[in-house]
């Protein structure tokens, strides 16, 4: 194979999901079986770089200030659903079993990898809670240390005013597991089995 094509094998396989054979199966694809589609794809990926952002509001893709979920008036202002990342809302929204706000993180607590609460997408969650529109968060965090340790610092750093309920998904979700990985039954039944959180 050629440097170039090698180059362009090990940015593929730098993506989640795709290894070696993986990596060199779409290279092929691309540049031997339709490489018509190429430019196609290199400007798919130029407009996206340009014009996706994430939401001012709650941290999900955006094209302007605010995201779809967020710029629906037929959505529950007053329960937020926090999950750790942008893939997570997908599978939360797949299921249809929610129809309130999100917030995404864009991480966990991990002092081990030097992820602070600095680090993550909090500053703009305290706002919306200031603000008085949120009743309740749902903590739909991975059943892990690293997410355990995340639902603890946001309900420890809870204002006192005004008063919001806090509850975690989990029935349903395995030890360990996250939301990404869910079936829809189950992440219906993890939110509609939640439970009040301390």
């Amino acid at each position: 194979m050629t440097p170039a094509f090698e180059r362009l094998q090990q940015h593929l396989k730098q993506l989640p999901g795709l290894g070696f054979r993986s990596s060199e199966r779409i290279a092929l694809h691309l540049l031997v079986e339709k490489p018509a589609r190429l430019p196609e794809l290199v400007q798919a990926l130029e407009d996206a770089a340009r014009a996706v952002r994430r939401c001012a509001r709650c941290g999900n893709l955006a094209e302007g200030e605010s995201c779809g979920v967020c710029g629906d008036d037929r959505r529950d202002n007053g329960v937020v659903c926090v999950v750790e990342h942008v893939p997570d809302l997908v599978a939360i929204e797949r299921s249809g079993a929610f129809r309130g706000r999100y917030h995404v993180l864009h991480g966990k607590l991990s002092p081990m990898h030097g992820v602070r609460p600095e680090d993550l997408n909090l500053q703009s969650l305290h706002a919306r809670i200031a603000s008085g529109e949120v009743q309740e968060l749902i903590l739909a965090l991975p059943n892990d240390v690293e997410g355990e340790a995340t639902c603890h610092y946001i309900t420890e750093h809870l204002p006192a005013e005004p008063a919001v309920r806090t509850s975690r998904i989990g029935f349903g979700l395995p030890s360990g597991g996250g939301v990404l990985y869910a079936d829809a039954v189950t992440l219906r039944s993890a939110l509609e089995g939640r439970k009040g959180y301390h």
